[in-house]
C-alpha cells in the first residue's frame, strides 16, 4: 500500500515516487510535492509517492502500487525511435539546454548509473552551468531543494533517453522559481547567457507561474527577452503546460487554485512550444495497447492533470489562426507528451540519501513531456543540419498531413480539475475535452518520431 502526504510549495509539473522494500513490501516516504505554476520546478505537482530498491517493470509497479511504470525501452518503441537509430540519428551533434533552480548534487553520478542500468550510452557532454549566479548548498531537508532535484533527474535523464547522443548542458539557477515574478529574472540571465554563447539548440523548461500571479501583464511581458532573444538565434524553447489541469494556482504558500480556468507562462507565451501531457497503454516492450489520452489522474486517486486552456495576457498568433481555441487568445497546450503518474517513468536519484529511502523512483507530470519533446527536437535538429528554432508554424502544419506528419490525434480524455483550497472550500474547474484534431487538453496530440522527426525538418 502506498501512503500520500500532500507537501505544499513546489512547482509546475508532477512528480510521483514509490518507496518498497521488494516486491509485496510497504510503501515508505510516499509523498506528493505539488508545484504550483512554479514554487519550484514546473513540476506542476511533483509527485513523490515512493521509491524502490530496483527498478520496477511495469508488471511489479501493477502489482505493487495499482498503476502502471515503464522504462526507458518502452519510451524509445512507444515514440518509434528506433528506425530513426537505424539512421544514426540520436541526437548527436546537438545540445538540449535544461534549466532548473538549484539542480541535483548527484545528478552527474545518478546520470551514469541510470545509463548503465538501461544500457545506454553516457551523453557525448554533460556540463552544469551556474551563469545567473552560485547556486545554494543543497541541503537535503529542504523540501523545495528536494523537488528541483527531482525535476533536475526527471528533465536530464529522459531527454538523455529519447536522444542518447545529443550533449546535455544544465543551467542551474540559484532562486527558486515560484508563482508570479520569483526566479524569472535569474532564468533569464541563465538562457540568455546560453543562447548569446550558442550553447544549445533547444531549451526545455519543466516550470511555470500563473499568469494571473504577476502583479502586472506587463511585469509578465518584461520578462520575455530571453524568448525574443532565443527566436534572434534560431533556438527553440519549449515549456510544460502545468499539472493543475484547466485550473491555475493562486498562492505559492497555500497552493490555492483561482476559482477560475488559468494557464501559465512561458508555456502560454507565443514564442515558446507549450508541452502537454498524455497518458501511454504500453506492454512490456512499449507496444501501446490502447491509444492515448489527455492526462488526468483522478479515476486512480490522483489529484493532478495536464494543463490547457487560454491565456488572458496573448492574443491567438498567427499559427493558430485555423483552429478553434477560445476568443481570440492563444491556446495551449500546442503538443502532448507522456505526463501520467500511472504511466509514469522510472527514475534514480540518491541525493535524498542522508535521509534514508531507496534510489529509484516513478515519476510522472508534464515536467516529463518537455524533456521527451526537447528529446525529439534534438534528433531533427540533426537530420536538418540546423536549428529549427521556433517550431510552432511548422507544427500546426504538419497537423493536416493526415498522419504522415506523425502527429498522432488524441481524441479522448479531458483536463477538468477539483480540489480543497486552504479555507476549506471546494474549487472545481470544468476543463477542455479531447476532440478530433486541435483541443484545448491535447492539444494538436502526440508524435510518432519515426515520421515527425523527417517532416519537421524537412527531409
Amino acid at each position: 500500500m502506498a501512503r500520500f502526504r500532500m507537501v505544499r510549495g513546489l512547482a509546475l509539473g508532477a512528480v510521483m515516487v514509490f518507496s518498497a522494500v521488494g516486491l509485496g513490501g510497504s510503501a515508505i516516504g510516499g509523498q506528493y510535492t505539488a508545484f504550483a505554476g512554479g514554487v519550484s520546478p514546473m513540476l506542476a505537482g511533483l509527485r513523490d509517492v515512493g521509491s524502490l530498491t530496483f527498478p520496477p517493470t511495469t508488471a511489479q509497479c501493477q502489482q505493487i502500487f495499482g498503476i502502471n511504470c515503464y522504462q526507458p525501452p518502452q519510451y524509445q518503441r512507444a515514440y518509434n525511435l528506433q528506425p530513426l537509430f537505424n539512421r544514426g540519428l540520436d541526437g548527436r551533434g546537438r545540445t538540449i539546454v535544461i534549466i532548473d533552480s538549484f539542480g541535483s548534487p548527484t545528478i552527474q553520478q545518478d546520470l551514469t548509473f541510470f545509463d548503465k542500468t538501461f544500457d545506454l550510452p553516457d551523453p557525448p557532454s554533460f556540463t552544469i552551468r551556474q551563469d545567473a549566479g552560485p547556486v545554494p548548498s543543497f541541503d537535503v531537508t529542504n523540501a523545495d531543494m528536494r523537488g528541483w532535484a527531482t525535476e533536475t533527474t526527471l528533465d536530464v535523464e529522459y531527454a538523455h533517453v529519447i536522444a542518447p547522443g545529443a550533449n546535455i548542458v544544465l543551467e542551474e539557477t540559484p532562486v527558486s522559481e515560484t508563482e508570479g515574478l520569483q526566479g524569472f529574472p535569474e532564468i533569464n540571465t541563465a538562457a540568455n547567457y546560453a543562447i548569446d554563447h550558442g550553447i544549445g539548440d533547444v531549451i526545455s523548461q519543466s516550470f511555470g507561474a500563473t499568469e494571473q500571479t504577476f502583479a502586472s501583464p506587463q511585469q509578465l511581458l518584461g520578462q520575455r527577452g530571453y524568448l525574443k532573444n532565443a527566436a534572434r538565434h534560431h533556438v527553440t524553447v519549449l515549456a510544460s503546460s502545468g499539472d493543475q489541469g484547466a485550473a491555475g494556482v493562486s498562492s505559492a504558500v497555500t497552493f490555492d487554485i483561482f476559482p477560475f480556468p488559468a494557464v501559465i507562462w512561458p508555456a502560454s507565451d507565443p514564442l515558446v512550444t507549450a508541452v502537454g501531457g498524455t497518458e501511454m497503454h504500453l506492454d512490456a516492450q512499449g507496444n501501446r495497447t490502447a491509444p492515448d489520452n489527455v492526462w488526468n489522474d483522478a479515476p486512480v486517486g490522483i489529484n493532478a492533470a495536464a494543463g490547457g486552456g487560454v491565456s488572458s495576457i496573448f492574443d491567438k498568433p498567427r499559427f493558430q489562426e485555423d483552429v478553434t481555441t477560445r476568443g481570440d487568445a492563444r491556446g495551449i497546450p500546442d503538443i502532448s507528451l507522456s505526463a501520467a503518474v500511472d504511466g509514469g517513468a522510472v527514475v534514480y536519484y540518491t541525493f535524498t540519501k542522508p535521509l534514508g529511502g531507496t534510489p529509484w523512483h516513478i515519476v510522472g507530470g508534464t515536467s516529463e513531456a518537455c524533456p521527451l519533446l526537447a528529446g525529439v527536437i534534438a534528433i531533427a535538429d540533426q537530420l536538418a543540419g540546423h536549428r529549427l528554432g521556433n517550431i510552432n508554424e511548422r507544427l500546426y502544419g504538419l497537423a493536416d498531413e493526415d498522419g504522415a506528419g506523425g502527429i498522432v490525434d488524441v481524441t479522448t480524455g479531458d483536463i477538468s480539475y477539483s480540489q480543497v483550497n486552504s479555507d476549506g472550500t471546494t474549487v472545481s474547474i470544468s476543463g477542455p475535452a479531447a476532440t478530433r484534431g486541435y483541443d484545448l487538453a491535447s492539444g494538436l496530440g502526440t508524435v510518432n518520431a519515426a515520421r515527425f522527426v523527417p517532416a519537421l525538418a524537412h527531409d
